[in-house]
């Protein structure tokens, strides 16, 4: 039978959550500090940036209206990464080591759907998808001077194909690129081992998190060890970027990067200089200072708030928004929905009558409406819903009415565990063979208000079950010791095939060795339906290829290699005091997310407040 629905308070009270603090609280308990025109000194962090504008030698001082300050990163208030100004060293951020300096071949915004042609202008591809030519912008120039064309777009692509598997991005490259060469200074010809439709779009476009970082061949050709570079001296201009900053100022407590009135794109033409002249960033400090520091409009805009924190920062100052302005949610739709993630190599989760045993204990509207309080959006995929992907979740809908990812049913749970051979102990946990289910929840701080829940639900379903945080719990998710963890996709935007390949068996590793996609799961059929689908360009008007989808996603389905539970909400502030024209549902032209890779239309889209 179903338990009773039970409202926040009384789940709080009766599971002890609220008085051992695991569900966060809100940043704001009292009155807010009334917003300031200047910076206040409040915040030491703050106040010593704007302060060494003219403390640190050589740099030059700029007036507040004219800097945008972002607060994300680092590690307890400090920078960790330090002068790795290359991409591809493994101690790098890449693109969110410096900010809106790297610029890709072409940008995508999945909220207006729109490609945006960059350092290139184009590209073909031949008949069959084998060759791509891709062409460079001409005029585009590094900051030091030096021209960007083809050739430093040929030597990128050659060095990932060619030191695989130790660069980012490069095993991919190395497995898909037969040859790439500069055809001329604005040519490129990319030749695949077998078709690659989507290679432009995985691999040459930023959006979101992904895209491949461009290198100057004039400073890395003489680079023995690409991994254990760092390209920081700021004496001979490194780190050498085409974006429109670079990096004037960099310590473990901030970071400056000054507006280079040279950029390429004003140059040409091409576009108008960023309105701001300096960009600061400061390492995060923690969500509720960092809530009362944009209130105090010391920071322009940090990373998300949980749904508990986010109203508190917008009652608090006017000039506050987010992307749904002042209302609930106060959030947008990333390409990262949550789910129960399991070692399905591992006992008790190898088999999917436990994994949906699991899926039924848990009662996603009473998550929501508990931990986020109402403000969230559950999913029963795991597909960001985005306008180019809801044809295929539409037509996954007969599917889920024979495989219901989110019904929440502890008589099927039951039923299911009973089949297996669990019974109740006398603590009413359930038991097989004198051991209980070890149904531990591995996650991370910024789940911290569905994690305490979801485990008391799965506690009252009889999995004995807690939500833990170590600081190994990355570790621990990628070589499986951790066998159910809480994590996003980061998969697909506007093709399903993203999302499904992390299914498949290439990225199967045993347990004890580190896999970037963590299912462990194995299945011959559904490996060569995504293959197929691999080799065709992306349609839901394509029969076949809608056909193929459907077919994996009943593998899927059938198996729940995970359990789907939220879609994942940006809940990001953003302060217009001194920046407009932020990203909104009503001036949708990209994500807010300014840790993205598309945080260059971001900066060129914010105009100074009036």
């Amino acid at each position: 039978m179903q338990d009773p629905q039970v409202n926040r308070r009384d789940f709080l009270r009766l599971s002890g959550l609220a008085t051992a603090g695991a569900v966060m609280a809100a940043c704001n308990t009292g009155s807010a500090p009334a917003p300031t025109t200047d910076v206040p000194a409040g915040d030491q962090a703050a106040a010593d940036a704007q302060d060494s504008t003219t403390a640190a030698p050589g740099l030059r001082e700029v007036a507040r209206e004219n800097t945008l300050i972002f607060m994300y990163g680092g590690t307890d208030g400090a920078f960790t990464n330090v002068g790795l100004g290359n991409p591809y060293n493994p101690g790098s951020t890449g693109h969110r080591a410096v900010t809106a300096a790297h610029e890709p071949l072409f940008y995508y915004s999945a909220f207006s759907d729109e490609f945006i042609p960059w350092l290139a202008t184009g590209y073909e591809y031949n008949d069959d998808y084998s060759e791509l030519i891709v062409n460079i912008r001409e005029g585009v120039e590094w900051s030091d001077g030096e021209v960007f064309d083809a050739h430093d777009v040929a030597f990128t692509l050659e060095t990932l194909r060619t030191n695989a598997p130790e660069l980012r991005n490069s095993t991919e490259v190395s497995n898909w690129v037969e040859s790439v060469e500069a055809v001329d200074d604005l040519t490129v010809r990319i030749v695949f081992f077998e078709p690659r439709p989507r290679f432009y779009f995985s691999h040459l476009t930023a959006k979101f998190d992904t895209g491949i970082y461009w290198l100057p061949e004039h400073v890395f050709r003489d680079v023995e060890d690409i991994a254990a570079f760092e390209f920081f001296d700021l004496e001979q201009g490194w780190p050498v970027y085409t974006g429109p900053f670079n990096v004037v100022l960099w310590s473990p407590e901030q970071q400056f990067l000054d507006r280079r009135d040279d950029w390429w794109a004003a140059k040409v033409g091409f576009a108008e200089l960023p309105a701001m002249e300096r960009i600061i960033v400061l390492p995060s400090t923690g969500e509720e200072r960092a809530a009362q520091l944009v209130i105090n409009n010391e920071i322009d805009s940090c990373l998300g708030f949980r749904a508990t924190t986010i109203p508190n920062a917008v009652q608090g100052n006017p000039n506050i928004i987010t992307h749904t302005g002042r209302e609930l949610p106060m959030g947008y739709i990333d390409w990262w929905p949550t789910s129960f993630w399991f070692n399905c190599d591992e006992p008790p989760f190898n088999t999917k009558e436990m994994r949906w045993a699991i899926s039924y204990a848990i009662d996603r509207q009473q998550m929501l409406d508990v931990a986020l309080e109402g403000s969230g959006i559950l999913t029963e995929l795991p597909f960001p819903y985005y306008p180019p992907l809801m044809p295929y979740i539409e037509a996954t809908a007969p599917l889920l009415e024979r495989y219901p990812t989110n019904e929440h049913n502890l008589t099927k749970s039951s039923d299911l565990m009973e089949g297996l051979g669990y019974t109740r102990d006398n603590e009413d946990f359930w038991v097989l063979n004198g051991e209980r289910v070890p149904a531990v929840i591995y996650g991370t701080a910024i789940f911290n208000d569905i994690g305490p829940v979801l485990a008391e639900q799965l506690r009252r379903a009889g999995f004995e079950s807690e939500y833990t945080t170590p600081a190994d719990s990355g570790t621990r998710r990628s070589e499986g010791s951790a066998k159910l963890t809480l994590f996003g996709h980061g998969g697909s935007i506007n093709d399903p095939l993203d999302t499904l390949d992390m299914y498949t068996s290439k990225h199967y590793r045993p347990t004890g060795e580190p896999a970037t996609h963590v299912s462990r799961w194995r299945n011959p059929e559904y490996d060569a339906i995504v293959d197929e689908m691999a080799t065709l360009p992306p349609s839901p008007d394509d029969n076949t290829y809608m056909d193929l989808y459907l077919a994996a996603m009943e593998i899927w389905l059938d198996n729940l290699v995970d359990a789907p539970l939220q879609q994942w909400l940006h809940r990001i502030p953003m302060n217009s005091t001194y920046w407009q024209n932020w990203p909104t549902e009503d001036n949708n032209y990209v994500n807010g997310a300014f840790w993205h890779q598309t945080v260059g239309l971001l900066i060129m889209g914010l105009e100074p407040a009036s």
